[in-house]
């Protein structure tokens, strides 16, 4: 049963919930702030929406892309190319977490929110059409961003329901940051299998530009995030302070240092860029927010 359990948490890389669970948090701490009040139900629904959308969208990605990751001498070892899963299994664990994520909106009811539960179909087909986008557009890597973009902005409609301006800009920005962050590491990761992609046929940034001018991109990706992060800081609401400021310093500083590890000539360091440090700016961010808030303006 562990062997099973374990085997699973791999399949969907739950260890990676770390990069867009914690900007949903960040989200729902600036929510409740703003709100002047705090419920565990709705806490309870954020964790439990996060963990099984996000499980369901990696399985049907693993699923879709088990042809491809067989073919590939960096994926074949994977658990559905190998054997150690059952597509059947696999596909029995995908509608599982998409039922779970459906019924965990539910929770919201009880507080008179309908949105998370009329939201629910659309988001959880949005998020695992991205399997789908490698095999017609190398824009794959932004859908994959404006998947996690939703994390942000999803959890501030579990709380506060559909905002309006001004309120709606911190969800949206804080999201937006998070939009473009994802999409420049996931260009980083995509390097590793430039030769693949091409001689398959699947589409992405390296794969159509090189892999040089595609750190570039990358590149600028984060530079937009911390653009939008500065922006955050003066359109918030609740209004932030220089405790984040001091917060999206570090997170550009961090950027400028992933972006050391990797070069054109040596990718030996992109798992190391991908999970190391951009774990550190996701959680070091929404600890510097709580900060923010626990001392005031």
């Amino acid at each position: 049963m562990f062997r099973s359990l374990r085997s699973f948490l791999e399949l969907i890389r739950f260890s990676h919930t770390i990069f867009a669970l914690p900007f949903a948090l960040s989200s729902a701490a600036l929510a409740w702030q703003l709100q002047g009040e705090f419920h565990w139900l709705q806490l309870i629904g954020i964790l439990l929406g996060m963990v099984f959308a996000r499980s369901a969208a990696m399985a049907f990605n693993r699923l879709t892309d088990r042809h491809f990751d067989a073919a590939n001498p960096r994926t074949a070892m994977r658990h559905l190319p190998s054997g150690t899963l059952r597509p059947a299994t696999v596909w029995a664990f995908t509608l599982l977490s998409a039922a779970g994520f459906v019924l965990s909106t539910t929770l919201f009811l009880w507080l008179d929110n309908p949105w998370p539960l009329i939201l629910s179909i659309p988001v959880l087909l949005f998020v695992c059409a991205y399997s789908y986008t490698k095999r017609f557009t190398a824009l794959c890597h932004f859908w994959l961003g404006l998947s996690l973009f939703l994390a942000p902005v999803a959890a501030w409609i579990a709380i506060r329901g559909l905002p309006s301006p001004p309120e709606c800009w911190t969800p949206l920005l804080l999201g937006g940051a998070v939009l473009f962050w994802v999409a420049g590491f996931d260009i980083f990761y995509a390097c590793q299998d430039v030769d693949f992609d091409r001689r398959a046929k699947l589409h992405s940034v390296p794969a159509a530009l090189g892999i040089p001018a595609s750190l570039r991109v990358a590149l600028l990706c984060h530079a937009l995030m911390v653009v939008l992060l500065v922006v955050l800081y003066f359109v918030a609401t609740p209004p932030l302070g220089w405790v984040y400021l001091l917060g999206v310093v570090a997170v550009a500083v961090l950027l400028l240092y992933e972006h050391s590890l990797v070069r054109p000539d040596d990718l030996s360091r992109v798992n190391q860029a991908f999970f190391q440090v951009n774990g550190i700016i996701s959680i070091g961010l929404f600890l510097i927010v709580l900060v923010q808030l626990a001392i005031g303006v």
